[in-house]
């Protein structure tokens, strides 16, 4: 039994120790991806494929209604999903629920038509 009551007197006089962890810094794309599991998939050589098929299928052109550019150089394209998925892995992976952008349409026009979309569905 004494080594218990010596035990319970060093307990007393350790300090905290929870507050004086420093907080854990992440680059923007890393704290998405801790609340959004499902990024790790455009990762994947699966979804690399898919987008280059995506790609071929709509012949490096731009679907977007009225620009149709036309563009081979794959790094200003981007297979964007018509409908969002917000993790739902099948529609992630559907062929039918993607097509092909030029950067500049997804990024102003396409992104703009999310946030109106998101806003309706608030009301």
């Amino acid at each position: 039994m004494a080594k218990l009551k010596t035990l319970g007197a060093r307990l007393s006089t350790l300090k905290p120790g929870l507050g004086s962890l420093p907080p854990v810094e992440r680059s923007e794309n890393a704290q998405r991806s801790v609340y959004s599991p499902w990024r790790k998939w455009y990762n994947t050589a699966r979804w690399k494929a898919l987008r280059l098929s995506i790609f071929t299928r709509d012949m490096f052109t731009c679907q977007w209604p009225g620009c149709g550019k036309l563009e081979g150089n794959t790094s200003q394209l981007v297979a964007d999903h018509r409908k969002p998925h917000r993790g739902d892995e099948a529609l992630f992976w559907d062929e039918h629920n993607l097509w092909t952008l030029c950067k500049p349409c997804h990024d102003s026009r396409k992104q703009q038509q999310e946030l109106r979309d998101l806003s309706r569905r608030r009301t």
